[in-house]
């Protein structure tokens, strides 16, 4: 299947050099364009892509606030944050609003392409080390997913044993390949405790769940 991507970004020489470069590939098709936020929440109700590529800074509506009208109104919509800064703050706040995971926008046309790929597949485009930098930022700012501590913790009850143990390999940044090799079970496993780990604790992606797992006390920022 082709991933339809809309490409978000005040910059044409941005937007022009992410379109040849996603057009290349035979996966990927470049069904449009925005130059600003509200643009970009009208031209997904229009278009209805798979893949937001969303730039943060932009007039009239900057990406985190188009970032949070588009998942209101689909829970379901996949976006993927463009920066500069692999530090930016507005960063961490589009990932709180729902963004699937954030790129640079100097990456590679390889990088890009599997970026998005992987957004589409339903993970979180998050690399370990960058996954604990986000993590480690989001309990300096606040509550990411806005629930005291003690019920945070009380809902980690409602998973088994297993669950758990998928839960805090997920917030170290592992993919689903990567937690099925190293317990030893297939791929389509993890995938299913993935998916009950999600409907358990009411979140709504793998980013989410990562929050979880460090807000809850299961993993620690730089362990």
């Amino acid at each position: 299947m082709t991933i339809r991507v809309l490409i978000v970004d005040d910059q044409m020489m941005v937007r022009e050099g992410f379109s040849v470069l996603l057009n290349a590939q035979p996966d990927i098709e470049v069904v449009g364009e925005a130059v600003d936020g509200r643009q970009a929440v009208e031209q997904v109700a229009a278009l209805r892509p798979d893949i937001v590529l969303m730039d943060i800074r932009m007039p009239v509506l900057n990406g985190l606030e188009a970032t949070r009208e588009i998942i209101a109104a689909d829970a379901d919509a996949k976006v993927l944050v463009l920066t500069t800064y692999d530090l930016d703050e507005y960063v961490y706040q589009a990932l709180r609003a729902g963004a699937s995971g954030f790129l640079l926008k100097d990456a590679s046309a390889r990088q890009l392409a599997d970026g998005v790929r992987i957004v589409a597949a339903g993970e979180a485009l998050l690399a370990p080390a960058v996954t604990k930098r986000l993590i480690q930022e989001f309990s300096r700012l606040s509550t990411p997913l806005g629930a005291p501590k003690v019920a945070t913790q009380e809902r980690v009850g409602d998973l088994t044993e297993r669950e758990t143990e998928v839960l805090v390999l997920v917030a170290q940044g592992r993919s689903n390949a990567e937690i099925a090799t190293g317990l030893v079970v297939a791929e389509s496993t993890v995938k299913t405790h993935v998916s009950r780990i999600l409907v358990k604790l009411g979140l709504r992606d793998r980013t989410q769940a990562a929050v979880f797992a460090y807000e809850a006390g299961l993993i620690t920022p730089g362990g």
